[in-house]
């Protein structure tokens, strides 16, 4: 019998949140609207979704743009089986060790400009609004799975990440994991072995679980299969055309890892669009590569913008996109746990120093997906991309020989047609066949 969250498929459940459609059902159906302001669901309120489209790639489409309704499901459905809900905040946790424990992992980061707003009353107003949002929902209580959750997990990535945990923590269970600094220093990938250490014995103890090795195992072997079939997903934006906006590439992701029906999605959209042709109106476009903050569920307008002003995102390096995507898991490790931490280790997070290992995959991306342009997101506040964007643009301009841009905005709209200006004014000085 297959395992909840991953191994042999089970059959398709219609009415079942972790099953998908059958073949064909969903072809060409638009999505929903959802409530106004164009929020994703009445529960958990963080959404705009890709734009609804025929073809191949509709079918996936359709499926993920339930998956907020569906993953809240997908959790209280789990919680009534008798399997805790770990909700997590940043990509340098372990949903191995959350997996082998027997629990779901859900991703809780906000990206509701109505929970950031709502968060001013207790966190300053200059704060990074990934932070305002998430912490809005605490306050609002309007998010489900955050509800849910039997644990929480925070990470030292982010200073105001780490002074808003403290106060989630007054009436939340939370652990904190100490991600280490120096990218390059044996010692702190021995810190973070330890960390992982102290990690799984508390999800032991918390969730009333022993973790053994071969639980750890087969956990990565799930979690490497979703990453494989994302980065292969992925890579079909190397064509050129590529057969899918950035935009529809970014809705194809779960906030809830493993889940058998997304993973058998993940399967069917490749077999659906290797060898479909590229829609005309990817063609003769800037090829952009976006880098900087995470672009989480509801907080995708500035690569809206960019795709609506011309360009198509091919490649996404941030931590939405390929970031935690590039680097699997040793599967055969004769440890486990050390195998994770170096895989989590090599994370090219803006809060390492140095953080060369970003400015290689730059590189790398920059190359394979053949771009003409970097355009660097920057949440306001968020310190550590923002002085980040420094090296990016010298490595850009300089070295690579790439025009770069710089985008710091928050999640308010206000500041959209400005935004557009510059992103069309940077395609304009750019020289792509057939373009204008």
């Amino acid at each position: 019998m297959p395992g909840k969250c991953g191994g042999e498929l089970p059959p398709i459940d219609p009415k079942d949140p972790c099953s998908p459609p059958e073949v064909g059902d969903a072809l060409g159906r638009a999505r929903p609207a959802g409530p106004a302001g164009g929020e994703s669901g009445p529960s958990c309120g963080c959404g705009s979704s890709a734009r609804p489209a025929g073809g191949p790639a509709a079918e996936a489409l359709e499926w993920f743009g339930g998956m907020i309704n569906r993953c809240t499901e997908y959790a209280e459905k789990g919680k009534r089986e008798g399997r805790p809900v770990v909700g997590f905040m940043c990509e340098v946790t372990p949903r191995e060790l959350i997996l082998a424990a027997g629990g779901i992992p859900v991703l809780l980061c906000g990206g509701s400009a109505r929970t950031a707003e709502e968060a001013e009353e207790v966190l300053p107003a200059n704060l990074c609004p990934l932070i305002k949002s998430t912490f809005g929902y605490h306050l609002d209580r309007s998010n489900p799975l955050l509800e849910a959750a039997d644990l929480l997990v925070g990470d030292t990535t982010c200073d105001g990440k780490k002074k808003m945990f403290e106060l989630l923590a007054g009436d939340r269970p939370l652990y904190i994991l100490e991600y280490p600094q120096k990218a390059d220093d044996p010692d702190a990938l021995d810190h973070w072995e330890r960390e992982l250490g102290k990690f799984k014995a508390e999800l032991e103890t918390r969730l009333g679980k022993e973790i053994t090795k071969e639980g750890i195992r087969e956990a990565i072997r799930l979690m490497n299969r979703e990453r494989r079939l994302r980065r292969e997903l992925a890579s079909l934006m190397k064509a050129d055309p590529p057969p899918l906006s950035g935009r529809q590439l970014l809705e194809m992701k779960s906030i809830v890892s493993c889940v058998p029906g997304d993973l058998a999605m993940y399967e069917r959209a490749l077999d659906l669009l290797r060898d479909a042709p590229a829609p005309a109106e990817h063609a003769r476009r800037p090829r952009v590569l976006l880098t900087g903050v995470p672009m989480v569920h509801g907080a995708e307008r500035v690569l809206e913008i960019i795709e609506d002003s011309g360009g198509i995102v091919v490649a996404q390096e941030s931590c939405t996109g390929l970031k935690p995507l590039v680097e699997d898991v040793d599967e055969d490790a004769a440890d486990p746990l050390r195998a994770l931490a170096e895989k989590y280790f090599h994370m090219p997070c803006s809060v390492r120093t140095p953080n060369g290992r970003r400015m290689d995959l730059l590189r790398s991306l920059a190359k394979e997906y053949r771009v003409h342009c970097v355009i660097d997101l920057v949440w306001q506040a968020c310190i550590t991309y923002d002085v980040e964007s420094a090296l990016v643009k010298a490595l850009c301009e300089e070295e690579l020989g790439i025009p770069y841009l710089r985008i710091l905005t928050d999640y308010s709209p206000s500041d959209s047609a400005r935004i557009a200006v510059r992103v069309e004014a940077l395609f304009e000085t750019l020289r792509v066949p057939g373009h204008g």
